[in-house]
């Protein structure tokens, strides 16, 4: 007697079109593909979507949760600042989650995707600014931070995708990343007391001095 598969749910769509999005871009996500992939047909895709855009919908709803929602709750678990920057670096450098970011902010302009890229960016970089301004930045020295913070990761799960032996494994990543979080982090107290002097300039050259004796410090992502 035949096993009667088991009837597809809308998550099986959206995971699959996740999927297809990291390895196609938006192209990725055509019902009839789809299908094949799933080994069903495309009236099990309209008994859950009324069309693509539906579909894509639900994939990026997923994709932010999975993506920015999970990712904050775990890290926001670590006792401090400095700590929280170090598990989020950790986290979003993993490598299987680059694909997927690396074409979603290729599309970021598309309409169907720009509301939800803005709104995650915007989470992401906030994020980043709340734990600099607990270690004493003042919010527009935070802001700056974490936006260099988030380009410096957009370069990362660039080479992750389309230049994976430019990136480090292993002890020389730790090294690496733990480099990238002494350069965000500089040095707070300097950088706090220099801008409410009004020395802007002198603050960044201070915080650029501290970043530098502190990146040779591998274990800056040492548990």
């Amino acid at each position: 007697m035949a096993v009667r598969k088991p009837r597809l749910g809308r998550d099986d769509w959206t995971a699959a079109a996740l999927t297809a999005i990291g390895e196609q871009g938006l192209a990725g996500v055509a019902v009839e593909p789809l299908a094949a992939r799933l080994g069903t047909t495309k009236g099990s895709f309209y008994w859950h979507f009324a069309n693509r855009d539906a579909l894509l919908a639900a994939a990026l709803s997923s994709w932010d949760e999975t993506y920015t929602d999970a990712i904050l709750r775990t890290v926001d678990a670590e006792a401090d600042p400095t700590a929280r920057l170090r598990a989020l670096f950790v986290a979003v450098t993993a490598s299987e989650r680059a694909p997927v970011e690396v074409h979603l902010h290729a599309a970021a302009d598309h309409p169907a995707v720009a509301p939800a890229m803005r709104r995650a960016v915007a989470r992401r970089t906030a994020y980043i600014t709340a734990q600099l301004t607990a270690l004493g930045f003042d919010q527009a020295e935070a802001e700056r931070r974490a936006l260099f913070a988030y380009a410096t990761y957009l370069g990362h799960i660039q080479l992750v995708v389309r230049i994976p032996e430019a990136v480090p494994q292993g002890p020389a990543l730790e090294a690496y990343l733990g480099t990238v979080l002494a350069a965000v982090l500089g040095n707070s107290k300097t950088a706090a007391n220099s801008s409410q002097a009004g020395t802007g300039s002198s603050s960044g050259m201070a915080a650029g001095r501290s970043a530098n004796s502190e990146s040779s410090n591998s274990s800056a992502l040492s548990p």
